[in-house]
């Protein structure tokens, strides 16, 4: 069994249960370096651990965050707003219908995550990609309808997902349950990635 912090991370507020590497308890409001599936995120930590758990954990939890990091954190904050003044402009230039609402930079500093609203053309990978070389990091669209549409896991905000305790809509996938469990409920069965 192991104990988990409950951390929050990416743009869309994503909650997961990450073990500390070298088992150091960071208070809650911290913020700290963790490993995800998608790479070095920045997160901030909602919940020391707690309880133990049998649950699988959603990533290691590195360390908290350095002055370096911090800096390092600023600085992809510039390019992300960079790259999305330049999408944004692109997106406007090809009279493209779509809704440009977050780009994500990890702390890596190689990923650019693009969040779009309404139709994506075929010709929109090829924007993200130019996007992607001009700030030398690896595009991935993501795109905030399906999120809504699918929420964090499968079944999430039906009652098939609600944690035992709960009693109400939520999540399987995710400690507390997905930011978005309370739209997920009204379009129960579906499911999104992160």
């Amino acid at each position: 069994m192991a104990r988990f912090h409950l951390v929050r991370v990416g743009a869309l507020s994503n909650v997961g249960r990450f073990a500390s590497v070298d088992a150091t308890r960071f208070p809650r409001g911290s913020r700290v370096i963790v490993r995800t599936a998608r790479g070095l995120e920045v997160g901030h930590v909602l919940a020391p651990p707690g309880v133990e758990s049998d649950a699988q954990a959603d990533g290691s939890l590195l360390r908290g965050m350095t002055l370096e990091d911090e800096l390092l954190d600023a600085r992809l904050g510039r390019k992300r707003q960079a790259a999305y003044d330049a999408c944004r402009r692109r997106l406007q230039e090809l009279r493209f219908d779509t809704v440009l609402l977050e780009v994500e930079h990890l702390f890596d500093g190689q990923t650019l995550v693009f969040y779009f609203l309404g139709p994506q053309p075929p010709e929109l990978q090829a924007v993200t990609s130019e996007l992607a070389a001009a700030y030398d990091a690896e595009a991935q669209i993501g795109t905030f309808a399906d999120v809504l549409k699918q929420g964090c896991g499968p079944g999430c905000g039906t009652e098939e997902a609600a944690g035992p305790a709960s009693g109400r809509p939520g999540c399987g996938s995710c400690a507390t349950g997905c930011a978005v469990a309370g739209l997920c409920a009204t379009n129960s069965g579906a499911r999104h990635t992160s």
